[in-house]
């Protein structure tokens, strides 16, 4: 059967589909666990939380199902430089974004604090706790971390955005590798090159790594239904992994504006922008995002920007302004079909089912 990969066995799930782990409070206990019982691998994105925070979380996820799911970390989690936010970089930061605060009628923020990476702490609770699998993005934890992990029973699952990305992840012995294109919704975890120098997709990316590593690949980028399973598996991967079609589903933490506009005309135009973040990331196109292309040495470095544009986050919100906000999203918007997280995996096995039925009748 189709469903019968390396990525099953290795994960200990049902069917090897996989819920992308969104970070920035839009995860749930709920949308996990959904996942994770209807027999694939949920996913809790916990980059932005503190250690206790991760652990409590998984608490209620070991609460919630007693099948696997995958928590994720973000190895590399700031891009400030070791001297920290000068003034004078402040200062162009705000005369760029003072027309949209003006326009949202509120004053521009002070300067962001100093951030401390938090990735050491949050490491030692995902040692402490072992979840079935550990996902990590923007770059690879130290050999001796892998080895703990591997010690443990840990699975780990590293993502690649190029060739190269993917080679380095396989020559540090990781369990799994994405194969994360430039389709998808959400943060490039790029960590060899700049990520606009790391736009390959998901379905060429996937054929050069099948050629060139040993590693289960996991397709990500693009793929909403069981015909993307079903080419991602025949093209070689172990695994597919399903990102924004899990966030449009009632069970995510996206607000409920999010995903009205993921099932919107709108969603049919995406935009890769630092504007709100200072990382490269795919969403919904908005004016905002237009009109700061070519400005990205304007923006503070991830996440002071985040930071720093909350404030303009929130006006809008409040006042509908939301050409001013970026909604992730993927290019495969569009074809979105289904509000409840159980109704789309069923659907998601019994269209790969049905693909693969045709092909032998």
């Amino acid at each position: 059967m189709w469903y019968n990969t390396k990525a099953k066995e290795l994960l200990g799930i049902d069917y090897p589909i996989l819920q992308g782990p969104f970070g920035g409070n839009l995860s749930t206990v709920e949308l996990t666990a959904a996942v994770s019982n209807a027999g694939g691998l949920g996913g809790y994105g916990a980059y932005t939380m503190s250690p206790q925070e991760i652990f409590d979380i998984d608490k209620q996820l070991k609460a919630a199902t007693n099948k696997p799911y995958n928590i994720n970390l973000w190895v590399s989690d700031h891009d400030i430089p070791e001297g920290g936010l000068t003034d004078e970089q402040f200062e162009k930061t705000k005369a760029v974004f003072k027309p949209y605060y003006d326009e949202a009628g509120i004053e521009l923020p002070q300067k962001p604090a100093p951030f401390q990476s938090r990735f050491e702490n949050q490491l030692q609770v995902i040692l402490d706790v072992k979840p079935k699998v550990f996902s990590f993005m923007f770059g690879v934890p130290s050999d001796d971390v892998l080895e703990q992990c591997r010690r443990s029973g840990i699975v780990t699952v590293g993502a690649a955005t190029t060739l190269d990305e993917a080679v380095f992840l396989d020559s540090k012995g990781v369990d799994m590798i994405i194969a994360s294109g430039f389709e998808a919704g959400g943060h490039r975890p790029s960590f060899l090159d700049k990520s606009e120098a790391s736009l390959t997709g998901t379905f060429v990316l996937l054929q050069l790594m099948r050629e060139k590593i040993k590693t289960p690949i996991i397709a990500a980028g693009g793929i909403a239904d069981g015909k993307g399973i079903a080419a991602a598996l025949t093209l070689g991967a172990s695994a597919a992994q399903i990102g924004t079609a899990f966030l449009a589903t009632d069970e995510s933490n996206a607000l409920p504006i999010h995903r009205e506009m993921l099932f919107s005309d709108a969603a049919k135009y995406t935009t890769l922008s630092r504007a709100y973040t200072g990382r490269l990331g795919r969403g919904i196109t908005s004016r905002l995002a237009k009109d700061i292309m070519g400005k990205e040495s304007d923006i503070l470095p991830f996440p002071l920007q985040t930071t720093f544009i909350a404030p303009l986050r929130k006006a809008a919100l409040d006042k509908q302004k939301w050409d001013m906000i970026l909604f992730w999203g993927g290019q495969i918007s569009p074809i979105l079909k289904h509000t409840k997280a159980s109704v789309l995996m069923n659907a998601l096995i019994e269209e790969t089912t049905a693909y693969f039925d045709g092909l032998k009748s």
